[in-house]
């Protein structure tokens, strides 16, 4: 999915103040201010209050939801097959945020998780912060090549520090 397109699909969601914070590959380059890949999806995070108005905003714009998701985390995808990633989340009065996991557990997000702020494109964007970014990369996945470049570009730009699975290992010499 290209800029152009995610600045489209925000300012669509904007028009419906539909607030979201970016996530996964978009999510990293939005924190590292320009695109360092290319990314198949985009994907998000709102508050589950706001599903129906998401779903009726990418419903009039051309996207389909896909089979197979659940309420906290479904694919919309249009023609092209672009595809937006959608996590929901319940928001308490703190501002925690979480997350269903599909073993029936929660996933807690602590407010500093969506103090992110990024750029796509000359777009300012709402995204998960970098030490969110790392722990939700390091959950439940064998990381991908892409997976790793971006935990380092994070780490490099922000200090974060990785969890194990996320470093590339140098063999012993």
């Amino acid at each position: 999915m290209d800029c152009q397109r995610v600045v489209e699909i925000l300012e669509t969601l904007d028009d419906a103040s539909i607030p979201v914070w970016l996530d996964g590959g978009w999510g990293v380059d939005a924190l590292l201010g320009e695109q360092t890949r290319d990314h198949a999806d985009l994907d998000i995070i709102l508050n589950a209050t706001h599903v129906p108005k998401l779903q009726a905003a990418l419903l009039a714009i051309g996207f389909q939801v896909k089979p197979g998701g659940t309420a906290a985390n479904f694919i919309l995808a249009d023609e092209h097959e672009r595809e937006v990633d959608v996590h929901a989340i319940e928001l308490d009065q703190r501002g925690y945020g979480f997350f269903q996991v599909a073993d029936g557990r929660r996933w807690p997000f602590p407010p500093a998780a969506f103090a992110g702020k990024g750029w796509v494109g000359e777009r300012q964007v709402r995204c998960l912060s970098a030490d969110a970014q790392v722990h939700c990369h390091a959950q439940g996945y064998e990381p991908t090549e892409d997976d790793l470049r971006d935990m380092e570009r994070l780490q490099e730009r922000f200090g974060v520090v990785l969890p194990i699975s996320l470093c590339r290992q140098q063999s012993a010499r």
